[in-house]
């Protein structure tokens, strides 16, 4: 995309050059570039969606078990994971309160659902939903670990009829596209009249963002291609015919171990994994302790400056508009 997805301005000015700090699936550099008229961040060039597939490692933001010592430690990741996606959770069930049942077909729909994780949660509170992801290992096992109903395709080619959803939920999924805009409009064809699409994404205008610049874990060079702050995505979503009706700037998920990503990435253990390192299981235990920790520390300044505003993500609820 040589013009600006916002003002369609092609003028660009270089933010920096950077690599693949966390996964290192690349040794190649990428720059960033920051739109001359209105300032939105973005990947410049984009790599073409073979390069991409290559920077996507197979179990990106879900973890198959194998073995008994897998499972074991997969149960013990999905009690964390259930914890802190609990406020995502709250934010989905506030969102629905707002939507009538009778008009909709299926209540959820969760683009880029990964293991179906939040789906199960979402169900165990009584919302029936279904599963929409890329890879074809993360709809199985969200079939098969979570019993959620997942499709794999993608938004803007699913076999769905119009207006049969209440909510379209985006967690981490806009700023992977090449063209947000295609998602954002299929999700306005897909929801009920007056029905709620929620996105997150990481917020380029964060404490975070300005403190750690291309060390900041939500920039995640190369699979970003945008970097959107707060009225970026506002005014994209106003294009796409939505109108925002709440944002919140902390995740319990998100903040503390992004900012722990960014300080020490070779702790991460998704990282580790995706890497293929053989630890020792001692040393696998005092590294995520050592993680876990950098997390906990990192609780107190992820709260402040979400309580300021300029949390590392933004979730918007926003209504659709006819």
């Amino acid at each position: 995309m040589s013009r600006c997805l916002l003002c369609g301005s092609p003028e660009t000015l270089s933010r920096f050059r950077s690599s693949d700090r966390l996964y290192r699936t690349t040794d190649c550099f990428f720059t960033v570039v920051r739109c001359a008229a209105c300032g939105l961040l973005r990947l410049h060039p984009q790599p073409s969606p073979e390069e991409l597939r290559a920077y996507y490692p197979p179990s990106y933001w879900f973890a198959p078990p194998k073995g008994n010592r897998q499972v074991a430690a997969g149960r013990l990741e999905e009690a964390y994971r259930r914890l802190v996606l609990r406020d995502h959770v709250r934010f989905v069930l506030d969102v629905l309160r707002h939507v009538e049942p009778a008009s909709c077909a299926v209540p959820l729909l969760d683009v880029g659902c990964g293991g179906g994780l939040f789906l199960r949660l979402m169900r165990e509170r009584g919302i029936r939903g279904a599963g929409l992801d890329f890879s074809e290992d993360a709809s199985r096992t969200a079939w098969r670990e979570q019993g959620a109903p997942a499709i794999c395709g993608t938004l803007d080619h699913v076999p769905l009829r119009a207006g049969i959803f209440g909510c379209v939920t985006m967690f981490h999924v806009l700023e992977h596209l090449p063209d947000p805009r295609v998602f954002l409009s299929a999700a306005h064809r897909l929801l009920v009249p007056g029905g709620r699409l929620v996105v997150q994404v990481p917020n380029a205008a964060s404490w975070q963002s300005r403190l750690l610049g291309h060390r900041w874990n939500g920039m995640d060079v190369p699979r970003h291609l945008f970097d959107f702050r707060p009225r970026d995505l506002e005014k994209l979503l106003k294009i796409c015919g939505f109108e925002t009706v709440r944002r919140k700037f902390f995740s319990l998920r998100d903040n503390p171990a992004g900012l722990a990503s960014s300080i020490a990435p070779a702790l991460d253990p998704m990282a580790r994994r995706v890497r293929a390192r053989k630890e020792h299981p001692r040393t696998r235990l005092a590294l995520d302790l050592a993680y876990f920790g950098l997390v906990v520390a990192s609780l107190p300044f992820t709260i402040a400056e979400a309580a300021c505003r300029a949390g590392s993500t933004i979730m918007i609820e926003a209504r659709k508009l006819p």
